[in-house]
């Protein structure tokens, strides 16, 4: 463990938030059947806008809650624990700015919702930081984001019309010039 850091729970606390507010989400729409997809980001509408805030935590079905879930806690207590100096900047970067580029340029004019536009982007951050940074748990932490999640920068093709696939652009390049921006300073 680098000297300095926090517990790993103690790293966690960010993302648990998150993810709990998720599943109240969820519970609430569930329970009360209604649908908040409204909340999602809808393109260059001025009604939207909310969704650069609110959309992360809309997710259209089970699945689709739980397919975020897992790598938000993971990347997300990876990013705090190991990064805690710039955390607060990627994890913000991550989630609003990719929700701004979403808003902006989609081409779609239909609700975008769910975190994975924000999982794509603390993927990519983890890993293209590692590869610029190349000390030991900089590349460490790098190689295993890209053997646990590397697979996911497919979702960045429009393959599924279902799939916010732009979203998951915005997310891994909010990540990439992140790590780009942020590779020389303290972490």
């Amino acid at each position: 463990m680098p000297e300095g850091r926090s517990s790993f729970f103690g790293s966690s606390i960010v993302p648990f938030r998150l993810v709990f507010i998720m599943w109240l989400v969820f519970t609430i729409e569930f329970s009360f059947g209604i649908d908040l997809g409204w909340l999602g980001i809808l393109p260059r509408t001025l009604q939207g806008l909310i969704g650069i805030f609110t959309a992360p935590m809309i997710h259209g079905d089970l699945t689709h809650l739980i397919s975020n879930t897992v790598p938000l806690l993971f990347l997300g207590s990876v990013l705090f624990f190991f990064y805690p100096r710039i955390g607060g900047i990627v994890f913000f970067r991550c989630y609003i700015v990719t929700n701004v580029l979403v808003w902006m340029f989609s081409p779609r004019v239909s609700y975008h919702i769910g975190a994975s536009g924000l999982i794509y982007g603390l993927s990519s951050f983890l890993i293209f930081f590692g590869l610029l940074r190349k000390d030991f748990w900089s590349l460490f932490i790098s190689i295993i984001v890209f053997l646990m999640y590397g697979g996911i920068f497919y979702g960045v093709l429009p393959t599924d019309p279902h799939i916010s696939w732009e979203s998951h652009l915005a997310g891994a390049v909010v990540g990439c010039v992140t790590a780009f921006n942020l590779q020389n300073n303290k972490v």
